[in-house]
């Protein structure tokens, strides 16, 4: 899975897990948060795509770079190493509407939208990269502003929270979050 262009057809994983392709019109604008250029000295980087989906159709993308990794998710890390938890487990999807910023203290998104969280596919995306996908529908009109990756389905611990722009929800629609870690090796 590449990074999405205007225009291209791309496959994505539907909350059924069923794979379906999604075209991205062209007159669609993609709103990028934060800074995609990493510092020299920073090794590990963050990415979030959010495709607002509405009547099978994207009228919406959004690309946040490097928000935060919490210091329990950097905790989680090291217990992997241990092999007192299993890092496959970091592939939870959640959003809510809480529009504090993001802290490293962060336990859990901030108010948490429902439905229930999401088990996203996970592929390597590249030799560097880890990539979870899932789609979150919705049920309600909301203002979606945060996402989480969490390691549970319900409670859990929170690897990572990004808080971003709005993107204005209404019943029966849904957005597909693509998450990514890449790390480069010190030379």
């Amino acid at each position: 899975m590449g990074d999405i262009l205007r225009g291209r057809d791309m496959s994505t994983v539907t909350p059924k897990g069923e794979l379906q392709t999604l075209l991205i019109p062209k007159e669609i604008q993609t709103i990028i948060e934060g800074d995609p250029n990493k510092p020299a000295n920073f090794k590990t980087f963050t990415r979030l795509e959010a495709l607002h989906v509405r009547n099978g159709r994207v009228i919406g993308k959004r690309i946040i770079y490097n928000k935060k990794f919490t210091t329990a998710g950097r905790d989680f890390l090291i217990d992997a190493f241990q092999n007192l938890v299993e890092l496959e487990l970091m592939r939870f999807h959640d959003s809510g509407t809480g529009v504090v910023a993001e802290s490293n203290a962060d336990t859990a998104l901030g108010t948490p939208a429902g439905p229930a969280r999401v088990s996203g596919t996970q592929v390597e995306n590249g030799s560097n990269t880890y990539r979870t996908v899932a789609t979150i529908a919705y049920t309600a009109t909301l203002a979606i502003t945060e996402h989480g990756i969490f390691s549970a389905s319900a409670a859990g611990t929170l690897l990572d929270r990004t808080v971003f722009t709005a993107i204005n929800v209404v019943s029966g629609d849904s957005i597909q979050f693509t998450f990514d870690i890449s790390d480069s090796a010190a030379a």
